[in-house]
């Protein structure tokens, strides 16, 4: 008999799919029902329901060796869940001690239950997503790695993820207004000193501000030798 259910971690998929909008959101839960029901998918299964090839939704699915899709998470769900059901049935048939069927399950179910809470918890913790920005994208992105590295991380992490976002969205301007990297803060002064939120002054290749402003050396010179025109 097909297990109509598995089991689901809200907190898990809200993390894997943060990046999906809700059409793709929709197609993906569509694609793990069909998974779960039907077994590993055929690219025309997925194409069928994605209507079109979608990178973002491709790359939650693993291919095996005969092209079929399937996702790691949720086989790893359905087999312990298929475990565990395997164990209850094993226990019902087990006598030991003089024990009834159901006394024996009684005995052993609270162990089992707590194994299963463990590596409930275990599993999460291995497959938790870092959020977007992460520190390591900031690093990346600032490209002047002066500075302990350790000491600046916690710093970051601290940020609410809406300054974490303005950084990343300030960064590519800041970056090109100061092209010698000389002339960038260090990464921990950047952040102590909330950076971000000043206003980009662009500097040139010699380190000299660039305001783009209008030359007008010469306007006082040529203005006195039109006077007498």
């Amino acid at each position: 008999m097909k297990d109509p259910a598995f089991l689901f971690y809200s907190s898990d998929f809200l993390t894997g799919t943060y990046f999906l909008n809700d059409a793709q959101v929709g197609k993906f839960i569509r694609l793990l029902c069909f998974h779960h029901q039907k077994g590993r998918l055929t690219k025309d299964h997925m194409l069928k329901i994605c209507l079109t090839y979608d990178k973002d939704i491709f790359d939650l699915f693993t291919q095996d060796e005969n092209g079929l899709y399937f996702n790691e998470r949720l086989e790893s769900e359905v087999n312990r869940r298929k475990n565990y059901s395997e164990s209850r049935r094993s226990n019902r048939k087990k006598k030991t001690n003089n024990e009834t069927p159901v006394l024996n399950i009684s005995k052993t179910y609270v162990k089992h239950m707590e194994t299963e809470t463990e590596n409930e918890t275990k599993a999460i913790t291995k497959t938790k997503t870092e959020l977007y920005p992460s520190f390591q994208d900031f690093w990346d992105l600032y490209d002047k790695k002066t500075g302990n590295k350790t000491l600046i991380q916690p710093k970051f992490d601290k940020l609410p993820q809406k300054v974490k976002e303005e950084i990343i969205n300030y960064l590519p301007a800041y970056i090109e207004s100061t092209p010698d990297k000389t002339y960038r803060k260090n990464p921990q002064t950047f952040l102590n000193n909330k950076a971000w939120e000043d206003e980009l002054i662009k500097y040139n290749s010699n380190g000299r501000q660039n305001n783009n402003q209008p030359d007008y050396s010469n306007l006082e010179r040529i203005l006195a030798n039109t006077e007498g025109l």
